[in-house]
């Protein structure tokens, strides 16, 4: 699942910069709105599916805050770069690691 996570993580996260990047400023500045009518359900599918996945992953993977977190983290540019580099590095896990004596 974590894999999975960062993958989606990144291709999501990379879409919401394309489009508020690229497409948005093409169709507010340039009058032409068809790379937002392409990557808009793109994205919006890509958001859906990324959410889905944390929301699987709580109580298997991760605690219920990460879910929380990574939705934020989801509707900010750039956000889920951030959070799937804090997963990678144990937070919010639920793997406890056994203290070492």
């Amino acid at each position: 699942m974590g894999q999975k996570s960062k993958i989606l993580g990144y291709v999501e996260g990379t879409s919401t910069l394309v489009l508020m990047g690229i497409a948005m400023p093409l169709k507010y500045l340039g009058g032409n709105e068809i790379l937002v009518k392409i990557l808009g359900p793109i994205h919006g599918l890509l958001f859906m599916l990324y959410l889905g996945v944390l929301f699987f992953g709580v109580g298997k993977f991760w605690t219920k805050d990460a879910f929380a977190i990574g939705f934020f983290a989801a509707v900010l540019p750039g956000g889920p770069f951030w959070f799937e580099k804090k997963l990678s590095q144990g937070k919010w896990s639920l793997e406890v690691s056994e203290p070492v004596e």
